[in-house]
Formats: C-alpha cells, sequence, structure tokens
C-alpha cells in the first residue's frame, strides 16, 4: 500500500514540473502586431478569424504585419445510404493567406482544415454544430497563422 502510494506522488510530482506552458499564454514575448486584416471569402469564418487576431491588432510594436486573406469553405456530400439519404459530409476550409510587412508580401501560406460530420435528423442542430465546426476552424487557423508570424519575427 504505501509502495503505491508513494510511486504516485513521485508520478504526480513529476508530472507537475514537465515545464507544460500553453500556447500563446504569455504576450511578453510576442514582439509584434498585427494591422490591417484584408478577409475575402466565407463570412463565418473570417468574422470568427478576426475575432482570434483582434488581441494581436492592439499590440503596439516595432513589427506590424498586414494580413490578406481568402477563406473558401465546402461541404461535400461523403456517402450515401440505399434510399439515397445523405450518411457523411465532409466540411473543409482552405484559406490563403498573404503576410506583408512595410508594403512587401514577405510570405504566403495555404492552411487547409478538415472534419468529417455525420448528417443530422435535426436540421437546427447541424446547422449549430457546423457553425462550431466553423469556429474550431477559425481558431485552427489564427493559431497556425500566430505561430507563422513568431517565426518570421524571429529572423
Amino acid at each position: 500500500m504505501y509502495k503505491k502510494l508513494t510511486l504516485l506522488l513521485i508520478l504526480a510530482s513529476l508530472l507537475s514540473h514537465c515545464g507544460f506552458t500553453p500556447l500563446h499564454s504569455s504576450k511578453k514575448n510576442i514582439n509584434f502586431s498585427i494591422g490591417n486584416v484584408s478577409l475575402e471569402g466565407d463570412r463565418a469564418i473570417n468574422s470568427y478569424l478576426k475575432s482570434n487576431l483582434k488581441q494581436f491588432q492592439k499590440n503596439s510594436s516595432k513589427k506590424q504585419f498586414d494580413i490578406k486573406s481568402n477563406t473558401k469553405f465546402t461541404k461535400k456530400i461523403l456517402s450515401k445510404d440505399k434510399t439515397a439519404k445523405i450518411v457523411d459530409y465532409e466540411l473543409s476550409s482552405n484559406t490563403a493567406i498573404q503576410i506583408v510587412l512595410r508594403d512587401k508580401i514577405v510570405k504566403e501560406v495555404i492552411i487547409t482544415e478538415k472534419k468529417n460530420m455525420n448528417n443530422m435528423n435535426d436540421k437546427l442542430e447541424e446547422q449549430k454544430y457546423e457553425r462550431v465546426i466553423k469556429q474550431n476552424f477559425a481558431s485552427s487557423i489564427a493559431n497556425k497563422l500566430i505561430t507563422e508570424l513568431s517565426l518570421i519575427n524571429d529572423n
């Protein structure tokens, strides 16, 4: 009994000191800002993307990147049953992003997100779930974009 308790305490101590820190939790390390954001394409994803990037626009620093993006959202039928009812969809988002610094394109990035979704009998619930997926796509796109900006800023 004491061996198991001792092993558990040692394991808990080791795991609590592993050095994990959440991504972008500390804004002290970020020494860039996002200036002008130009978004084209799917309105819902662009709206969520703009709100995710807003926290990086208020920062005033020497390097200010401008972002131009074009987002395309597709909902493709994956499979049907014997009665030709849709069973599965594939939701995908393709975002082409241009990162601009001082009126010069520094980098072009294409970010693709995909998610399979089952057809639901309740169409309102399906729309809500699709909205949540679009929010997740936008959050993922924003995280990948901030990572790219951090990499460019370090160079």
